[in-house]
């Protein structure tokens, strides 16, 4: 099982709010996932990010993958990524 790190979409229409989650890379974009570790609200002025660091660190620790979007995210709020 593929696990990955990406954005699941809620809120009404034209008014995104994303949650960021782990989740199997076969899921659906905003069906099943394993652990919610975050919110990203991107109507606010400056984008509002709220990250679960520790969290988000042992799923990158498992294996999970996150997505590029998501990689850009884990970036601006600070979260060390692993290089390889």
């Amino acid at each position: 099982m593929a696990v990955k790190i990406r954005l699941a979409r809620h809120g009404a229409k034209k008014r995104p709010f994303y949650r960021i989650v782990v989740a199997d890379s076969e899921a659906p974009r905003d069906g099943r996932f394993l652990e919610t570790v975050g919110t990203y609200n991107p109507l606010r002025d400056p984008a509002e990010i709220a990250v679960k660091q520790e969290r988000v660190q042992y799923w990158l620790d498992q294996g999970a993958t996150p997505t590029n979007t998501v990689k850009s995210l884990l970036k601006k709020e600070g979260v060390p990524q692993k290089t390889a």
